[in-house]
């Protein structure tokens, strides 16, 4: 890695993902993307309220950007049913999938966001979000497509000024070379602290942790996953 990269770069207008759709959707997958995601997603322009997103009161509201096939946010859900939760995802065959778990199991503290994350940080009000989960991002491993990276100074910026007090932002990856990347720019950003006391506390999973698909995949092939919690001061 080398950190004499700046994140200010014309590469940064590019987007942080990559495909946008997969293998072809089935008939009711095609349904509930026309059906169910107006119904879930979040309004396109104007300041957001993330309380009155949703159609009871909620105790807190988190941010999972790229869900992926949705595992982990689905979990959480379960787990934290007085907790609102909005899924940042661009590829419409992970949407399709969460979208299938919050209807069979009426979930309705989920809301959705298919586009990219940077569009919708902005939007948020000062320390309205209690947590924010980005787990196994695109690593982008070739030194021309570092800066796609999600974690940037400027996202760093906007997820501490989201975060309330005390909230946390949990990341996690199999690749040391992002860990890295990532450690280097929570550094910079004077408003997250990394919790970190020992090793154990980026070599152990957090402790509702679900675990997901790719994780169990590059588990299997030996890749060790790392898990950074870094709170707002």
């Amino acid at each position: 890695m080398d950190d004499h990269d700046t994140d200010a770069s014309p590469e940064r207008a590019r987007a942080f993902y990559g495909r946008r759709k997969g293998k072809r959707l089935r008939p009711g997958q095609e349904e509930r993307l026309a059906d169910l995601l107006p119904r879930l997603r979040l309004p396109e322009t104007g300041r957001l309220d993330p309380a009155a997103l949703f159609p009871r009161p909620v105790a807190a509201t988190w941010l999972e950007i790229g869900f992926g096939g949705g595992e982990h946010l689905a979990a959480q859900a379960r787990l934290n049913p007085e907790t609102g939760i909005i899924g940042c995802e661009p590829f419409v065959n992970g949407v399709v999938k969460l979208l299938r778990t919050v209807d069979d199991e009426e979930i309705d503290t989920v809301r959705f966001w298919d586009r990219d994350a940077m569009e919708l940080l902005p939007r948020l009000p000062d320390a309205s979000i209690g947590r924010v989960f980005l787990l196994y991002p695109d690593p982008w491993p070739k030194r021309r497509q570092r800066k796609r990276r999600f974690v940037s100074d400027d996202s760093l910026s906007e997820i501490a000024r989201v975060l309330q007090p005390g909230g946390e932002f949990r990341f996690a990856s199999d690749i040391d070379d992002y860990v890295g990347w990532t450690l280097v720019r929570a550094a910079r950003c004077p408003a997250l602290r990394w919790t970190a006391a020992r090793a154990a506390d980026w070599t152990t999973p957090w402790p509702e942790w679900p675990g997901t698909r790719y994780e169990a995949k590059t588990t299997a092939e030996g890749r060790r996953p790392t898990y950074l919690t870094f709170r707002r001061v």
